[in-house]
């Protein structure tokens, strides 16, 4: 009797211990990234192409990192001119919960023409990927209500904040509006 006793027990305690470990503390991992539309590729550089249903993803991620998402094109001097600034704000985060991405908006016959070449020559090394789906009238107000569709054009959020910036930035003025969310 004692034995049935005793396998009792520790059949009672194993089952406590998995309804404990499955209760309240199961972590929800997070849906992998979409499938790109298509990925180009050239000098060892490759470019994730997304339709506005795949960008989404990247857009509203709920997590414990804070993203920087700017909307920007090879043929966009402002924003050509402002592409270090997001790099330093990479590289000077890297260690702490930020990424960036960088949403290139150039059109799908400059790719492998213009952008590819330019994400070599840069030495980009925040996460390049390529809009490509043609109705911007739908997927613009989409992104925010208050964007003309004119770039550059910056998101910055987490799972608690967000702010849309239609505007150029320095570094200082990314830097500031990356602490005031993060």
């Amino acid at each position: 009797m004692k034995v049935i006793y005793s396998k009792i027990a520790v059949f009672i305690a194993l089952l406590v211990m998995v309804s404990c470990k499955n209760g309240n503390n199961t972590t929800v991992e997070e849906a992998p990234a979409p499938n790109p539309v298509k990925v180009y590729s050239a000098d060892d550089i490759s470019v994730k192409a997304y339709e506005y249903d795949g960008l989404k993803y990247f857009l509203n991620r709920d997590n414990d990192t804070t993203y920087v998402v700017n909307f920007w094109a090879t043929w966009c001097l402002p924003c050509v001119e402002e592409l270090p600034h997001f790099e330093k704000l990479n590289a000077e985060y890297k260690d702490e919960k930020v990424k960036v991405l960088l949403v290139s908006l150039d059109m799908r016959k400059m790719i492998e023409s213009k952008l590819i070449p330019f994400l070599k020559e840069k030495e980009l090394k925040s996460d390049v990927i390529i809009m490509t789906d043609p109705d911007s009238n739908s997927w613009i107000p989409k992104i925010d209500s208050t964007w003309s569709g004119a770039i550059p054009a910056t998101i910055i959020y987490n799972k608690d904040k967000r702010k849309f910036y239609e505007q150029s930035f320095t570094y200082e003025e990314l830097e500031t509006e990356l602490l005031s969310i993060k």
